[in-house]
């Protein structure tokens, strides 16, 4: 069995065409249609590095170790890659990491950190195993952001555009920052470069006839919201259904929900002594106007980012390949444009930010044109993986066995999901438990929360928290939020700050 997992990043639940007549993704629809739809997939934390870190290791955030943005997964954590490639697997990560943070310190250095990120030379000689991956082509950046570098910028260089760095903002590159239109051509996206290289991996083990765990990492729709033409004005600003929220409804969440909609909001009662930024934690007041082209860019960078994916599915189909390949699609986590009147990220645990896109394909084993509500953690991933391998599972994974769920031969491997946010090392530390109708958040040393009933609430208007009649079903969903996600007493390494 070979295996390719394809992923986005801070892409939204709702941002395929097959849920969504606002937006095309044939590509991503006609992987959904060859395999089986899991519409209810959560991430366990709405950030980018814990969240990667449990792809690859079947551990929640608390216990791996990578619990915020600006942390590092440790090298001596035991990961898929590694274990695969111990068993004659290829293994292989094509595109964003982000294992490690973008400041480098004496104690914790970082590759993904300049100056080391943008030392091409470096890039070009490293051949060490990388988190368990014997083969890696990294990028860091989203869109035109100024850590352009590694093996992406190395790609650029060697198809003749030498002139790349201006497309892109210091320190990597040398032009300003640029807003919905990128000057940067299309033959020289990373889109373009991930599947080309996705695909040159596959055949690299075609003919060595090996089989292959290979993941092919897209950095997009993450913000900043820009994409090169024509994929910038693919979607018209003026036809955008743009959510929005209720009137009041965060009177009834925590303080750090309704101060998002100030536009000069203090939040320093969330600051850390060295300084610490929080994200999401800021004004998220934005012109109607604004927020439309936003989200057109999006739904672009979205449609855009499907062209390339279907490049990897028609090569897999071309080669042969894909009748003996579990091909699994998902995000890290999601984003706001809009609900609830909020935009981006941060520690806001709706359904917006933490459930994700997620389907499976394999021809013969996976039952296609199926659609489950199944819940389903991207913590999973691991011991599925390695269950569709034929290799054995180790106990002391946290993530559930799906396989039986995405062959069709079990209707649940769980009966909830659980979602920690540490992101600040002591004064930001929430867990949301959500089952089959409820989702409730608790917050380290607070007496605030939120519980929802999604059934009756799916917009998550309505906090139910403090209301007498469900004081139970919140003490029992708390019940089940393990003490390892809520009482660290220090993390395993310091927040970097700005990292």
């Amino acid at each position: 069995m070979n295996v390719l997992l394809i992923t986005s990043d801070q892409q939204h639940w709702y941002t395929l065409g097959l849920l969504n007549p606002d937006i095309q993704t044939p590509n991503l629809d006609r992987l959904a249609r060859s395999g089986m739809l899991c519409r209810r997939a959560y991430c366990p934390n709405p950030t980018c590095t814990p969240t990667r870190a449990s792809i690859i290791t079947g551990l929640m955030p608390s216990r791996h170790g990578a619990y915020s943005l600006g942390t590092r997964l440790p090298e001596n954590v035991p990961t898929l890659g590694a274990m695969l490639s111990r068993t004659g697997y290829h293994t292989a990560l094509i595109g964003k990491a982000h294992f490690q943070p973008l400041r480098s310190t004496g104690q914790y250095p970082s590759l993904e950190a300049p100056p080391v990120l943008q030392d091409l030379d470096f890039w070009r000689n490293y051949t060490e195993p990388f988190y368990g991956f014997q083969h890696i082509e990294l990028a860091r950046n989203h869109a035109d952001e100024g850590w352009a570098g590694q093996h992406y910028a190395i790609w650029m260089e060697e198809n003749g555009f030498t002139s790349w760095r201006d497309c892109f903002q210091p320190p990597g590159g040398h032009h300003a920052a640029q807003e919905w239109t990128w000057n940067l051509p299309v033959k020289f996206h990373y889109n373009t470069w991930i599947a080309e290289r996705t695909n040159a991996a596959m055949d690299a083990c075609r003919k060595e006839s090996k089989p292959f765990f290979i993941w092919a990492s897209f950095p997009d729709p993450h913000p900043p919201y820009l994409a090169p033409e024509p994929w910038d004005a693919l979607y018209d600003p003026e036809k955008m259904n743009v959510p929005r929220g209720q009137p009041g409804e965060h009177d009834r969440n925590p303080p750090h929900f309704g101060l998002t909609q100030q536009e000069h909001p203090d939040y320093s009662a969330w600051e850390e002594p060295d300084g610490n930024a929080m994200h999401g934690f800021h004004s998220h007041r934005i012109d109607d106007a604004r927020k439309a082209k936003n989200m057109a860019v999006y739904y672009g960078m979205v449609t855009f980012m499907d062209k390339y994916i279907g490049q990897i599915l028609d090569h897999l189909e071309e080669t042969g390949l894909a009748e003996n390949t579990l091909v699994m699609f998902t995000s890290d986590h999601g984003h706001l444009f809009g609900q609830h009147d909020m935009t981006a990220k941060g520690a806001f645990h709706y359904e917006d930010l933490i459930r994700v896109p997620a389907m499976v394909s394999c021809p013969g084993t996976v039952p296609a044109g199926v659609e489950t509500d199944a819940l389903l953690s991207l913590v999973d991933f691991t011991p599925t993986i390695l269950t569709a391998c034929g290799q054995p599972v180790p106990e002391s994974l946290d993530g559930l066995n799906q396989w039986d769920v995405w062959r069709g031969v079990a209707s649940s491997a769980r009966d909830h999901v659980l979602v920690e946010n540490r992101h600040q090392p002591h004064t930001l530390h929430l867990a949301t438990v959500v089952d089959d109708r409820y989702k409730v958040t608790t917050y380290k040393g607070r007496a605030y929360g939120e519980l929802f009933d999604l059934k009756n609430d799916p917009g998550e208007f309505n906090n139910l928290w403090d209301d007498p009649d469900y004081q139970a079903i919140k003490q029992e969903r708390i019940s089940k939020i393990p003490s390892q996600a809520l009482t660290w007493d220090d993390p395993p390494m310091p927040r970097i700050s700005g990292a």
